[in-house]
Order: structure tokens, then C-alpha cells, then sequence
């Protein structure tokens, strides 16, 4: 907890805020409630990581405290001397989850852990399918999964390909306590391309992934037997798998397939 008036003033401050977010505070400085909700704490992080709205504040999904979960995350790597082996970062198409995700790639990099992050939206299967395939000690996915539209979250995943364990979301929350907001740095995402920090993969990856989705199929010649008849309607809900679902279904036959726009 926090004096929240203190923390809005530091925030409203801060010569890391972009005009836009300084304009974004100073819109609300005469709402008690709204400024109370925004800086009384910061977004609590736990086994299923962070989720909040997008919005300029402590209480809330930003750059600012994407930035500062990743490093407590990169902190936790580093306590298990595992930085060499990498982490693989994906992310949904909500609004700004492109943009957390190359803040989490830029300060993990920064932290000397490289970086294999995916070229545009991918299914929350294929980030787990990726640290394994890659031997990546850890995954980062972008996403909120069904919340509304004004939410995104960071889900924290560890080398099985599972979410983090409560032990290490512990490790995870009391590294970030550790870290003024404003101490983390964020390096420019091409720079750290360019330096081959970080690694883009692309459709290249997307075929090993198809390739071990189609080897669970049980009963490769039923789909192919009843095409004609079978229609499905999918919802890709925040679009993560708004290509790879209807190519997968495809693949085993099916014709008839209507994605809602």
C-alpha cells in the first residue's frame, strides 16, 4: 500500500511518461476516486501473472509495470543461473499486446537473457509448444485471456511449459517490490534485433508446431469421411488463433469452417 496521492504526483512527474500519459494524469487530478484506484498499489503478481486495465497507473497494465514485472521475472532467472537458456515471448491481438511484448523482450535483453519472440499473434498452445521445442527456461505470454476488451495480462510460464509455480510467482512478486517503477530501463526494441539479442521466428516455427498438433490426431480418416456434412463455426475471441485454428482444421479435412469476423 502507498500514500496514492504521493504515488499519482510521482507518476505525473516523472520525465519517463510520453505527453500522452502526462496528459492521460492530469485529466484526472481533480478525481479523488479515479486517482485512488490508479496509485493506491500496484498490480498484484501471482501464478497466473498479471491482469488489469490498460491505462496510465500503478493498479494497472502499462509499459511501466510490464517492464517491472519482467524484471522481477529476469531477476528469478538469474537466481537460478539460467539466463543462457532464453526465453520465447508471444502475445494476442489486443490492443498494446504487441507492445508489451517487445517491452518484455527489451528489458529481458537488457538483463542479458536472450530473446526469441514471435513475429505477430500466436495461440497460448503454441508459447508452451515454444519453450519446450526451444529449451527456453521460461515464456512470456501478452494476453487476458476472456476479459473485456479494456484488460491485457503477462502470464509467466517456466520451462515445462507450464505456468510459473506459486514458489516462484513469490520469487517473481518480491523481486518487483525491490524496483522503483521507474528504475527499469527500456531499451529500444531494434537495437536489441539488431544486436541479436532477440530473435523474430515466424510461419517457419508455426510449421512445427502444426506438424506436433497433427501427430495426436487418432483417427486420421474420420474427418476426410464425413467433410461434406460436418460445418463448424469458430470463435478466435481475441484472435490468438484466428489463423493457426482454421489451418489445423483443414489440415485434417475438415471444408466447411466459418471464423467469426
Amino acid at each position: 500500500m502507498s500514500n496514492y496521492k504521493e504515488t499519482y504526483n510521482e507518476w505525473l512527474n516523472s520525465p519517463r511518461l510520453s505527453p500522452a500519459e502526462k496528459q492521460e494524469l492530469e485529466a484526472i487530478s481533480s478525481n479523488e476516486t479515479e486517482i485512488k484506484n490508479r496509485f493506491y498499489s500496484g498490480l498484484s503478481f501471482g501464478t497466473a501473472g498479471l491482469r488489469g486495465k490498460m491505462m496510465t497507473g500503478w493498479n494497472a497494465m502499462n509499459v511501466y509495470t510490464v517492464a517491472q514485472a519482467t524484471a522481477g521475472l529476469a531477476e528469478l532467472i538469474l537466481k537460478e543461473g539460467r539466463a543462457s537458456d532464453g526465453v520465447v515471448i508471444a502475445y494476442d491481438s489486443r490492443n498494446q499486446s504487441e507492445l508489451f511484448s517487445k517491452t518484455a523482450a527489451s528489458v529481458l535483453a537488457d538483463y542479458g537473457i536472450p530473446v526469441t519472440i514471435f513475429d505477430s499473434l500466436r495461440p497460448t498452445p503454441e508459447l508452451s509448444f515454444a519453450v519446450r521445442e526451444l529449451h527456453c527456461v521460461a515464456g512470456i505470454n501478452i494476453t487476458a485471456s476472456h476479459n473485456p476488451k479494456e484488460y491485457n495480462g503477462y502470464k509467466a510460464y517456466w520451462e515445462d511449459g507450464a505456468q510459473i509455480s506459486p514458489e516462484q510467482a513469490a520469487v517473481v512478486s518480491a523481486e518487483i517490490e525491490k524496483k522503483p517503477i521507474f528504475s527499469v530501463r527500456i531499451p529500444s526494441f531494434d537495437e536489441m534485433v539488431a544486436s541479436g539479442k532477440i530473435t523474430i521466428i515466424g510461419k517457419e516455427f508455426d510449421e512445427k508446431y502444426l506438424a506436433a498438433v497433427l501427430a495426436q490426431q487418432v483417427n486420421r480418416d474420420l474427418v476426410p469421411s464425413i467433410a461434406d456434412e460436418l460445418k463448424i463455426v469458430y470463435s478466435p475471441l481475441h484472435g490468438a488463433g484466428y489463423r493457426m485454428v482454421p489451418e489445423m482444421m483443414k489440415r485434417i479435412g475438415v471444408r466447411h469452417i466459418y471464423p467469426v469476423e
